[in-house]
């Protein structure tokens, strides 16, 4: 073959016509554009912000823009971008705004994408002196995460105070008795229009922890009764003393005094 005869690889390929979709199947253009939300997340300043709120704490840009590293003018100009999405709600008091995480969707979306990150290997923290504390026990939205929220998932499932049905969670036959234990009155927790329980995959741990409402009752309780601290502006929890004697106990299955 000569030159001539050559075949010309840099010529498009005919085109084929219109791709034909199989019956039932949708586009990217038939329903929620992900694509919008996944790039607003993407970056790295507003996957910053994000992460923080996660928390579950009301901050202002003052604060956002120190904790991301950048001016007060970069970090507001992001936070307009989410909240104009529907990411962020912000609420004024006073001469400030403070921003927190729109809804627990957020959340989850955010702690499912760690869970990726985490397993792909693209994780920052790896052997940073935080790693461990993060992955013992943190806040993920208004609940406990981490290995310590996975031992308590376990033991509910175990002692029957949350019950496991294919994937969903609901109160267990014990449950009454389990969370009033801790003072924890689970017919309040019920109301509301909000899902009681619900499993939320672990990022650190690959397995599941505690969400919805009795997920949040117990954090909050957990925090009243000393057994837990939150570290200021981080989602890392640490287990005080007393609180490593009765998760201890609570994991064995022993009731309070």
């Amino acid at each position: 073959m000569n030159e001539s005869q050559e075949p010309d690889r840099d010529r498009p390929a005919p085109d084929a016509g219109p791709v034909r979709r199989a019956p039932g199947a949708v586009s990217l253009r038939d329903g929620p554009h992900i694509a919008r939300v996944a790039a607003l997340i993407g970056d790295t300043t507003r996957a910053e912000v994000l992460t923080t709120l996660m928390a579950d704490r009301a901050l202002t840009a003052t604060e956002l823009a120190a904790i991301a590293g950048v001016t007060k003018q970069t970090i507001s100009a992001h936070l307009n971008r989410l909240v104009d999405a529907g990411l962020l709600t912000v609420s004024r008091q006073g001469r400030h705004r403070y921003f927190r995480l729109a809804a627990p969707d957020v959340a989850r979306v955010l702690e499912s994408l760690m869970g990726v990150a985490f397993r792909t290997g693209a994780v920052r923290l790896r052997g940073s002196p935080r790693e461990p504390a993060l992955r013992k026990a943190r806040v993920c939205y208004d609940h406990l995460a981490g290995e310590l929220g996975v031992q308590l998932y376990e033991s509910m499932v175990a002692r029957g105070a949350i019950r496991v049905d294919g994937d969903s969670v609901e109160p267990g036959s014990r449950a009454s008795a389990w969370f009033g234990d801790l003072g924890i009155d689970i017919g309040a927790a019920l109301q509301g229009r909000r899902l009681p329980c619900r499993p939320c995959l672990d990022w650190s741990e690959r397995r599941h922890h505690l969400g919805g409402t009795l997920g949040a009752s117990l954090l909050a309780r957990l925090g009243s009764l000393g057994w837990l601290r939150q570290r200021p502006d981080s989602r890392v929890v640490d287990i005080t003393a007393l609180g490593a004697r009765e998760f201890g106990r609570l994991l064995a299955g022993d009731t309070r005094d």
